[in-house]
């Protein structure tokens, strides 16, 4: 895989978005495969960060082996176990533009309801079952067709009031969990070369110090403030992916 002076720029900035999200704030990765979209296909662009992915998730599980809540975990992980291999049986089925559109739309609504109608930082409530496993299939497959699983997630878990350490946590545990349950669809299909992996085995270095960076950030931003970004960058990343595919 060749890439001129433009495409590594991008595959830098791509790799260094993967990595503050594993660090703490989940939706920014969603902007990793729109910048290599533009200089390759997407399909090849989430391939190739697939293992930048891991190898952050690495990273991020140390950094946030004590924040995370167990319970959450329990309920939407192996439903986003089911999301993953429901993209994996329908690949060749569903088009990319039609998820992004679908998962732009569910970003945006709950983010603009977030700002408008309720307070950025909610009172803690306990997990529900059926709406976790809902939204934890739905991130799963919207992660598998183009690493987006963040903002069906974070309609489930920003309204149950965890602390920013507690959620960051959780995220990057549950999106761990995904992405190496990826590697072998992902490699079934062709999306994992030698040359891709090449790529991939330099932006591991810039998307590590990023992952740091952002435990950084969200350890010293005041809570409310914290939240309110996350709910703007939801917002922003979901009218984005709508843009995009339409």
């Amino acid at each position: 895989m060749e890439l001129d002076v433009l495409g590594w720029v991008l595959a830098v900035s791509a790799a260094i978005s993967v990595g503050l999200s594993k660090g703490g704030l989940p939706v920014i990765s969603s902007l990793a495969v729109p910048l290599l979209a533009q200089v390759m296909n997407p399909v090849q662009a989430a391939g190739l960060l697939l293992p930048v992915y891991v190898a952050s998730d690495m990273v991020g599980l140390w950094a946030w082996r004590k924040d995370f809540d167990r319970r959450v975990l329990a309920i939407v992980a192996p439903a986003a176990l089911i999301g993953v291999g429901f993209g994996w049986a329908t690949a060749s089925l569903v088009p990319e533009s039609a998820v992004a559109v679908l998962v732009g739309l569910i970003g945006t609504s709950f983010a603009l309801n977030a700002i408008f109608r309720h307070p950025v930082v909610v009172a803690p409530r306990p997990p529900r079952v059926v709406p976790g496993l809902f939204w934890g299939a739905v991130a799963g497959f919207t992660s598998f067709v183009s690493h987006s699983g963040g903002p069906p997630w974070q309609v489930y878990a920003l309204p149950l009031g965890m602390s920013k350490t507690r959620f960051s946590g959780t995220s990057t545990i549950l999106f761990a969990f995904v992405n190496a349950a990826k590697l072998i669809p992902y490699y079934a299909l062709g999306q994992l070369t030698s040359n891709s992996l090449g790529v991939a085995s330099v932006l591991i270095l810039p998307a590590a110090l990023a992952v740091l960076a952002g435990v950084w950030l969200v350890r010293v931003m005041p809570q409310a403030l914290f939240f309110r970004v996350v709910i703007w960058a939801l917002l922003l990343i979901s009218l984005r992916l709508i843009w995009q595919a339409v």
